[in-house]
């Protein structure tokens, strides 16, 4: 029986095709052999479950590592400190039974009397004693413990829940003096610091706020921020103790290639793994669940469907298109997650909008809250250059999908006319990019040209991406080549039934400046093995030629269009 890429829960290197992931699992053992307590934060989906599972595993031999999953409590565990003392009490003590693991005896006298006040559901049960009973089993196990809490962000009370990270901050600190866990890993994707920010979201979006049990700083039956809280935040916080997680948890094309390497072992089917290995990371930028997300559309729905009869010619650049145009047509948890954050966070959709549309570039700031929301939820990631970029082709597309679907925009003229002509673009199956562009010019230059400058630089592109989305939808895909995107030049990929399209979108500088990115479009056609390209200019000048013309640059074809 041969393994399967999974997309679902936690990953099995028994069952699944995984990337080897030991050099991290040393990375983090030696942040827990330091006895740090820190913070695994990281998108949705970007494997930090299965990490926290194998990490457990690479343990075990040295420590009693007692992993916990806070998605294990309801609601009404997180009601009360005394309902939530009990709960945490009763999965802490059935992992570490089923450990089997707690000698000497009195360790497990200890357990016992705690198993008792759980049972009795003791009404007195609160933080302080709960803690001191872990402090007195940490001080009787044989072996150092160490605590995982998964999903630790979806805490329901944000009460209760940071009187717990104060206790658990309060004991770490101190744990010289009273014994507790060696190390602590807290694991989802708002980092301690940031559920701050997560609460004050759900607040805005719930009439029975957990806020409202404080009298004195309500409104209208609500608290309005989470500055109204009568306690200090930054007194309960555990940032200030916690070490920075740098391990990165992504993919890179290498790991990728070892996962394709143990399925090329199973099927043979002649691939060439690095390759596609890099095409994939071209579009996932490593991101784990698109990762495998396409593998598995490749290997279960690809290979053996339409123009791939097997699973030779479905891992191929051809098959990767296909699994790409599936994977971003579907619905699933991490882009319905995706979307919905735009909506409980204006400033990040604005900030997105500007990225992708405007060109500008967005320099990185730590104390700037749109950027940090993007960051702490997978949308951008910061470039070398200290630049924030879309975090991988994937979610740029399915970003432009969202913006360029909407009613609104549908009832745009362009929109409208890129619909009624669609038709007559494909021709004998393939895509007349040439006509495309004629056709454009057109249509732009007779509902926008006497619009001015402004309205060229910052809407120009984004009328072209309009003009091209119904026309591709449903057959191919585009995305925009980040390494090229600037508030002067946008070159926009389109796959179209295994054929690629180069289309360099401009502002107009002048002739020496056009000329110079004549030789560039034409150097970076070389990237992609093509001999034709295309150029779109957004000229400011009353008096210009427009229309399409073709001119040769060097061994290129290069179809120009002005308007």
């Amino acid at each position: 029986m041969h393994k399967i890429f999974n997309v679902s829960a936690v990953c099995n290197p028994r069952l699944h095709y995984m990337v080897d992931i030991t050099d991290r699992l040393r990375k983090i053992r030696t942040m827990v052999d330091a006895g740090q307590y820190f913070t695994m934060n990281r998108a949705r989906q970007y494997g930090k479950t299965t990490t926290l599972r194998l990490l457990g595993q690479f343990l075990e031999k040295d420590y009693l590592v007692v992993s916990l999953d806070f998605q294990m409590l309801g609601a009404a565990s997180f009601q009360t400190e005394n309902t939530f003392s009990l709960a945490f009490a009763r999965i802490f003590l059935r992992t570490l039974q089923r450990n089997g693991d707690v000698e000497p005896e009195k360790c497990k006298d200890m357990l016992e009397t705690w198993g008792k006040k759980i049972i009795e559901r003791r009404t007195d049960y609160v933080l302080q004693e709960l803690f001191e009973d872990i402090s007195d089993i940490c001080g009787a196990s044989k072996k150092p413990m160490v605590l995982f809490i998964d999903e630790v962000d979806s805490a329901t009370n944000n009460q209760v829940f940071l009187d717990f990270l104060a206790q658990l901050r309060v004991y770490y600190i101190n744990r010289e003096k009273f014994p507790t866990f060696q190390s602590v890993i807290l694991a989802g994707v708002y980092d301690v610091k940031n559920l701050k920010r997560k609460f004050v979201a759900e607040d805005e979006h719930k009439v029975n706020s957990p806020w409202n049990t404080r009298a004195g700083n309500e409104e209208n039956g609500r608290l309005r921020t989470f500055d109204d809280c009568p306690w200090d935040y930054r007194e309960l916080a555990p940032y200030s103790i916690a070490a920075d997680f740098l391990v990165d948890l992504g993919f890179s094309a290498k790991d990728i290639a070892g996962m394709l390497t143990e399925y090329e072992k199973d099927y043979q089917t002649g691939m060439d793994v690095e390759a596609i290995a890099g095409l994939i990371y071209d579009y996932t930028s490593g991101y784990p669940f698109l990762v495998s997300r396409i593998c598995k559309l490749i290997d279960e729905r690809i290979a053996g469907s339409g123009n791939f009869p097997d699973k030779a010619s479905a891992w191929t650049r051809e098959g990767i298109q296909e699994a790409v145009h599936m994977l971003l047509a579907e619905k699933n948890t991490l882009f319905e997650s995706l979307t919905g954050k735009l909506e409980e966070y204006p400033e990040l959709k604005r900030m997105l909008y500007t990225l992708l549309f405007q060109g500008k570039s967005i320099a990185y700031n730590p104390d700037d809250a749109s950027i940090g929301i993007a960051l702490m939820f997978g949308f951008v990631k910061i470039e070398d250059n200290g630049t924030v970029s879309v975090a991988n082709r994937i979610f740029e597309t399915r970003l432009y999908n969202l913006f360029l679907t909407t009613a609104e925009v549908q009832e745009s003229d362009i929109y409208k006319s890129a619909a009624r002509d669609k038709n007559q673009f494909v021709q004998n199956g393939h895509l007349n990019m040439t006509l495309i562009l004629e056709k454009f010019v057109t249509h732009f230059n007779d509902l926008y040209g006497d619009r001015g400058e402004t309205f060229l630089e910052e809407d120009g592109r984004r009328y072209f991406l309009l003009y091209l989305r119904p026309i591709i939808n449903g057959v191919g895909n585009y995305y925009i080549e980040a390494r090229t995107r600037d508030m002067e030049r946008t070159d926009v990929i389109v796959d179209y039934l295994g054929e690629q399209f180069v289309i360099e979108l401009k502002i107009w500088r002048g002739n020496a400046y056009h000329t110079r990115g004549e030789a560039q479009l034409s150097e970076y056609l070389d990237y992609y093995h093509l001999k034709k390209g295309y150029m779109l200019s957004f000229r400011f000048a009353k008096k210009k030629e427009i229309g399409v013309k073709e001119i040769v640059v060097g061994d290129k074809l290069l179809v120009e269009a002005v308007v």
